[in-house]
C-alpha cells in the first residue's frame, strides 16, 4: 500500500496525539516533524523514530513528499500555517480553532477552493461512535421530533489564579478561552448531532479571576505548576473562565449550554443530551462508549457501543465487541480517518468537521462575546 506522507506542525501536547493518531491508521506515515524550539523538537522526533525534523514550517513546506499537513501550533500561528499549506498544495488538518478571525477563516476556504485540496479542523468529539449514533437517530427521527438540546462541558485545570496557560494571553489564544476552546466542543457536537446550526445566542461570560499568577517556567496544558513557593508575575487575564449560553437552533431548536474551566473535581466533563417527543438521548465524553436513552413509558436503557446495538451509520466506526471501551484517543483517530479517507476518495462524504464548520463555529463564538457585552440576542451570520 503506498503511504500518504505526512508532517506535524507543533511537538506538544496535542501535537504528540496527533503522531499517536495517525501511527493507528493503515497507509499513514509520519515523514517529518517541525517545532520553533529545535533542541526539544529534534529530540522528540528522535525519540519517536520521526525522519525528518524541521525548526522552520517554510522548509517544510517545499518538501514534496508531503501530502498533508497537521497544524498542532497556537492559534495565532493557525492562519499563517495553514495558508503556506494551501498554497503549496498540501492538505491541512488543523487544531481548532481555525484562525483568529472569521476573515482569516473565509479566506483559506477559498484559498482550498482554488487548490483544490482537502481540509479538516479538529472537532474531535463528533467522531465519537455514540455520537454517530445519537445523529443516527436525530435525524431518523427514533426520539420523535427533536426540540431541545443542553449540554455541559466542564474542567479544573484552571481553578486556581496561579494556573496559567498561553490560551490567557489575547494575542495568542484569542478574546475568548473557555467559549472558544471548549465551548466550541459543545457548539459542534450539537450542531454535527442535531443536523442543525445555531441561529442565534444569549451569552453569559464569567470571570473568575481578572488577574492570575504567571510562574516564571508557566506549566503547559493540564500540568499544574503549584501554588506555593515560586515566583510569579500577575497578569491581567481579558478572558472569561466559565459561561452559560443559550442558543436557538435552525427549525425552532432550544438549546442550553454550561462551560467552565474553574469547576473544582470535573476533569474533561463534556456530556450532551437531546430532548424528542418520544425519547431523549444522552451521551457523557468520560463514558464515551454508552449512550442513555431516556423514554416515558417503556423504561430506559443504556447500552454499550457495539454493533449490536448501533445503526448502519455508526457501526462502521466500530472495531471492538461491547465492554471493550473506546473513548478520546478513538474519536480522535476517527476523525483523521475521515480527513484521509476523503483525501483518497473526494467524492465520498465525511463525518470529520472541514474548514466551514470551523467558521461556523468561530461566527458563534464571536456570537457569543458580542451577546455578553451588549446584553441581547446576537443572530449568527450566514
Amino acid at each position: 500500500m503506498e503511504q500518504i506522507k505526512i508532517g506535524i506542525i507543533g511537538a506538544g501536547f496535542i501535537g504528540k496525539q496527533h503522531i499517536e493518531a495517525v501511527r493507528r491508521i493503515p497507509g499513514l506515515t509520519v515523514l517529518a516533524l517541525c517545532d520553533t524550539n529545535e533542541k526539544a523538537g529534534r529530540e522528540i522526533a528522535q525519540n519517536l523514530g520521526i525522519p525528518e525534523f524541521y525548526s522552520d514550517y517554510h522548509e517544510m513546506m517545499k518538501n514534496p513528499e508531503l501530502v498533508s499537513i497537521h497544524n498542532c501550533t497556537p492559534t495565532n500561528m493557525h492562519f499563517e500555517i495553514n495558508r503556506a499549506a494551501l498554497e503549496a498544495g498540501k492538505h491541512i488538518y488543523c487544531e481548532k480553532p481555525l484562525t483568529m478571525t472569521v476573515e482569516e477563516a473565509t479566506e483559506l476556504i477559498r484559498l482550498a477552493k482554488e487548490k483544490h485540496v482537502c481540509t479538516g479542523v479538529n472537532f474531535n468529539y463528533r467522531n465519537n461512535v455514540m455520537v454517530h449514533e445519537m445523529k443516527d437517530r436525530v435525524c431518523r427521527q427514533a426520539i420523535g421530533k427533536a426540540f431541545m438540546v443542553y449540554g455541559e462541558y466542564l474542567q479544573d485545570w484552571l481553578l486556581f489564579d496561579t494556573d496559567y496557560d498561553w490560551r490567557m494571553n489575547p494575542e495568542t489564544g484569542g478574546v475568548s478561552r473557555a467559549v472558544a476552546d471548549i465551548g466550541s466542543h459543545c457548539f459542534d457536537t450539537a450542531q454535527y448531532v442535531l443536523g442543525r446550526r445555531i441561529k442565534s445566542v444569549y451569552a453569559n461570560l464569567i470571570h473568575l479571576y481578572p488577574v492570575r499568577k504567571k510562574t516564571e517556567e508557566a506549566a503547559g496544558t493540564f500540568e499544574k505548576p503549584g501554588r506555593n513557593g515560586r515566583q510569579y508575575t500577575e497578569i491581567a487575564v481579558p478572558s472569561e473562565d466559565a459561561a452559560f449560553v443559550m442558543a436557538e437552533f435552525e427549525d425552532g431548536i432550544q438549546g442550553l449550554f454550561f462551560i467552565s474551566q474553574v469547576s473544582a473535581g470535573k476533569k474533561n466533563g463534556l456530556a450532551l443530551t437531546v430532548n424528542g417527543t418520544e425519547a431523549s438521548l444522552t451521551w457523557q465524553q468520560e463514558r464515551a462508549d454508552h449512550l442513555f436513552i431516556g423514554e416515558r413509558e417503556n423504561g430506559n436503557d443504556d447500552i454499550y457501543a457495539s454493533v449490536q446495538n448501533v445503526g448502519s451509520y455508526a457501526a462502521p466506526w466500530i472495531a471492538l465487541p461491547a465492554g471493550h471501551s473506546v473513548g478520546w484517543a478513538d474519536a480522535f483517530c476517527n476523525g483523521i480517518t475521515s480527513f484521509y479517507g476523503h483525501i483518497k476518495k473526494p467524492e465520498l462524504p465525511f463525518v470529520h468537521a472541514g474548514f466551514e464548520d470551523g467558521r461556523q463555529i468561530m461566527r458563534v463564538v464571536d456570537a457569543c462575546i458580542r451577546s455578553n457585552a451588549e446584553k441581547r440576542w446576537v443572530t449568527i451570520e450566514s
